[in-house]
């Protein structure tokens, strides 16, 4: 699992027949059927950039996607979410956050050994309690299709968007994220516990928001960008990070 997670991450277009191959050519003797069956318990999908963790619940109300060619010009204006897998020896676990687009800084996090929509819930209370943005985005699993989750976003006044199925681009700056996290931490310390996990992560987003320089931001920390950008907010004056507005 863990190697199909990091050949996922080079190639996201790779189905469980291209990841037998690769996985045959490193000498590990798996069929494609089990293949198979560790990508969907991963939430893994040829084609979409971003893991598919989960669909739709029953009662789920489904958005519309707001943000295409929208330019992303000041912090808070918009937040996105997701979830991704995270190996462990012996398991692993899922890791979710809250993430503004603009500066790239990552307002909340959480780890949980299950696909509970909980632990999605409480990052977005964590995230809350620092600021409310305009718009969220999430994707159309169950966690945040769910009327706890949705009815939190509309009860703070949110407007809710999400990613349409089978778009690779919808919720690519959190999949950048994810990318970040995986190369930079998980793979490169191999944590052996759940535990040492949840510390390593504390760590590095820490030094992600607050030390790491992000060319993408002029070479400014995403804690720089949206301290500053939101405090000049204030008294209606742009900060130049150094980039164009994104958009997507």
């Amino acid at each position: 699992m863990r190697l199909i997670d990091e050949q996922y991450l080079r190639r996201p277009a790779y189905g469980s027949r291209r990841m037998t191959v690769w996985l045959e050519r490193q000498g590990h003797g798996v069929n494609r059927k089990r293949v198979q069956r560790l990508m969907r318990r991963m939430g893994l999908a040829a084609i979409y950039a971003q893991p598919r963790l989960s669909a739709p619940g029953v009662e789920s109300r489904i958005y519309p996607y707001l943000l295409r060619n929208v330019a992303i010009v000041r912090p808070n204006q918009v937040w996105s979410t997701d979830i991704t897998y995270v190996p462990l020896p012996g398991g692993f676990m899922y890791l979710t956050a809250v993430l503004d687009w603009y500066s790239r800084y990552v307002l909340s996090w959480e780890l949980s050994a299950t696909l509970d929509g909980g632990f999605c819930l409480s990052a977005l209370e964590q995230a809350l309690a620092v600021a409310t943005p305009e718009i969220f985005n999430t994707d159309q699993g169950a966690q945040f299709t769910s009327r706890a989750f949705t009815g939190r976003l509309e009860q703070a006044g949110i407007a809710i968007s999400m990613d349409g199925r089978g778009r690779a681009l919808d919720n690519v700056f959190v999949e950048r994220l994810w990318r970040s996290v995986k190369y930079e931490e998980v793979y490169l310390h191999e944590h052996t516990t759940a535990e040492l996990l949840g510390a390593g992560l504390e760590s590095y987003f820490q030094h992600y928001c607050h030390e790491r320089p992000h060319q993408s931001l002029g070479y400014r920390t995403p804690a720089e960008v949206y301290g500053l950008a939101a405090n000049r907010a204030e008294v209606g004056v742009q900060i130049d990070t150094g980039k164009q507005p994104a958009s997507l």
